[in-house]
């Protein structure tokens, strides 16, 4: 008979087979992967850590002006203040993600990551990135903005072949989708494919007006990310995230 396994963080009874806590998010067996030691997944990058740094700014941003669309004042603690618990964080018990419903605990992981890799906290990306990829898989079937939120999990990971997957995804369905076009375009990118990120470079401009018309709902919560991805087609490089008012 097995016996009963309990985070060695907050003590919450875990599943045998639980590789994280399902309430405060550490490892089932104490330890945190630290970047330096890690393998890289296939098709990781040399991006450089201030591109990576820079795209996570855009897209925290763009994260919090579409919590605001979709949801009015978040109940959630701001965006902008520490975790508890967390590295470099206040003293004190984590968020209880097991009683959040499945898009809240996707969207709050997916913050937390983007948050610590603005914040340079490579070791918090790698603990907590394979928990926010995991949460966000269990929505599927995934629409283009859950599908592009997976991607940029990708890329701050360093797993550039998953990023381009949902790139690919979204553009098979909708060959001139804006988020798929930057996915791509930003993927191509971290692969060193300069053709490849051209190409779709050019092909964002090409359509952004017609496609932005349409208003779709992820164009308007990902807009300040489209509009740097716009300068990122002309200038090749990470715009500075825009600072909210």
């Amino acid at each position: 008979m097995s016996s009963a396994r309990f985070c060695p963080a907050c003590g919450a009874s875990l599943d045998a087979a639980a590789r994280f806590c399902h309430r405060c998010g550490t490892a089932a067996d104490g330890s945190a992967p630290t970047a330096r030691s890690a393998t890289p997944a296939p098709g990781a990058s040399t991006v450089l850590p201030w591109t990576v740094a820079g795209i996570a700014l855009l897209c925290l941003l763009a994260f919090i002006v579409g919590q605001n669309f979709r949801k009015g004042p978040p109940a959630a603690p701001a965006p902008n203040a520490p975790f508890a618990g967390a590295q470099g964080g206040t003293p004190g018990r984590a968020p209880d993600i097991s009683q959040m419903g499945p898009e809240e605990r996707a969207d709050r992981l997916f913050q937390r990551v983007m948050t610590y890799v603005a914040e340079g906290k490579t070791d918090s990306v790698q603990f907590f990135s394979p928990m926010a990829i995991q949460s966000m898989l269990a929505l599927a079937p995934l629409d283009a903005h859950r599908r592009y939120d997976l991607g940029l999990l990708g890329m701050v990971s360093g797993d550039a072949a998953m990023a381009r997957a949902q790139a690919d995804s979204i553009l098979m369905t909708t060959p001139d989708h804006l988020l798929g076009l930057i996915l791509a375009m930003r993927t191509a990118g971290m692969q060193l494919d300069t053709l490849a990120r051209n190409r779709h470079a050019a092909r964002l401009a090409a359509v952004v007006d017609r496609e932005r018309a349409k208003n779709l709902t992820e164009y308007i919560d990902h807009g300040p990310d489209i509009d740097a991805a716009l300068r990122e087609s002309r200038g090749g490089a990470i715009s500075p995230a825009p600072t909210p008012r």
